[in-house]
């Protein structure tokens, strides 16, 4: 699945509710299709030895059919890739920033 499959890409939006340089990036997801649903995403950074562990996680509720849906469907084959590429993007992003220095 990537933005270039129109077909299997859904709809929503996406709100930053809370930044913390270095620590934490909060987000709230709005998803209108294929399901309605409303999810709070964080990425929680945790500063190593020159590098920088990155959690992301994401919670919510789940009403009848995204139950039933996800029973049925390998939720790590359909978005762990775009997860994937996601935290490599990250990563390239932030050892830019890093490399630029302060």
């Amino acid at each position: 699945m990537g933005l270039s499959d129109k077909k299997n890409v859904g709809e929503g939006q996406m709100t930053l509710l809370e930044s913390k340089p270095g620590e934490k990036v909060g987000i709230e997801l709005q998803f209108i299709r294929p399901f309605a649903a409303t999810n709070h995403t964080d990425f929680l950074l945790r500063p190593g030895a020159g590098n920088v562990g990155v959690t992301w996680a994401m919670s919510g509720k789940n009403n009848f059919p995204a139950k039933a849906f996800g029973l049925f469907m390998n939720m790590d084959k359909m978005v762990g890739g775009d997860f994937e590429k996601g935290l490599a993007e990250l990563k390239r992003i932030s050892e830019a920033e890093a490399a630029r220095g302060p």
